[in-house]
């Protein structure tokens, strides 16, 4: 996958200082964002609870090792657990950690946990938050099950007043970088040798979206989500692309 950001195209507009120095605007009418809430958000297809390590963990436990290639822990920066008890306890310490909050994907039809996001690096001061710790089971990946909750994770995030919001992943994440593309956020940087993970070089291919893209990108993922688009057997009638492209 070829990724190409122009930084001079990505660069905001600039104003000049008393001494004649290029320097960011004032941000347009901002006063600052909100901490995540823990609400539940509803959908469709998918609905967001706040982690809880005993409630959701056996469930998260069973649909995230299912796979008997362990094929969807590569990129992540823990190995299987060995045992529910192990990975409840592990679930228990990321959810206390700081700037950080857990939602448990939650697929209505079943009332099962199917996977988990984070809302990380939260700073609300600057208006950034990072949708990070994304672990889909086998059967959220490309459904409208996972669209829908990362639809809804960046809606509220831009309804709490954020101006940005990131997306990281390891850069051989080919499956996670274009779901950042998809999804509409823009590839800014590649950040080489950002971290050693279970003994190897991590990079690290670096996406936003900021708050005036976010109308559009919205009206598309809605769009894409309406039932209209879907026929009788939930098969898409256009793709997310194709209403991504109509939004400009």
């Amino acid at each position: 996958m070829s990724l190409v950001a122009d930084a001079g195209a990505l660069a905001q507009a600039a104003v000049f200082n008393a001494v004649g120095q290029p320097v960011g605007c004032e941000p347009d009418r901002w006063s600052g964002a909100a901490w995540p809430p823990s609400l539940v958000l509803q959908g469709r297809f998918c609905r967001l609870e706040a982690l809880d390590a005993a409630r959701h963990g056996r469930d998260l436990f069973i649909c995230l090792h299912a796979d008997a290639s362990r094929a969807n822990w590569t990129y992540l920066n823990q190995d299987p657990f060995a045992s529910l008890d192990a990975w409840q306890s592990w679930l228990a310490s990321a959810i206390q950690a700081q700037r950080t909050c857990y939602y448990a994907l939650i697929d209505v039809d079943s009332g099962m946990a199917q996977g988990m996001a984070a809302y990380m690096n939260a700073q609300p001061e600057d208006g950034c938050v990072e949708i990070g710790g994304v672990h889909f089971s086998p059967a959220m990946r490309r459904s409208r099950l996972s669209t829908e909750a990362m639809y809804l994770m960046l809606k509220q995030v831009f309804e709490l007043n954020y101006r940005r919001c990131e997306w990281r992943c390891d850069a051989h994440n080919a499956s996670s970088a274009r779901a950042a593309l998809r999804l509409g956020f823009t590839f800014e940087c590649l950040w080489r040798q950002r971290r050693v993970s279970k003994g190897r070089n991590r990079d690290a291919a670096c996406f936003s979206m900021l708050d005036h893209e976010w109308p559009a990108r919205r009206l598309a993922l809605e769009r894409w989500l309406h039932p209209i688009n879907f026929d009788a057997a939930g098969r898409q009638r256009c793709d997310l692309a194709h209403f991504m492209a109509r939004q400009g």
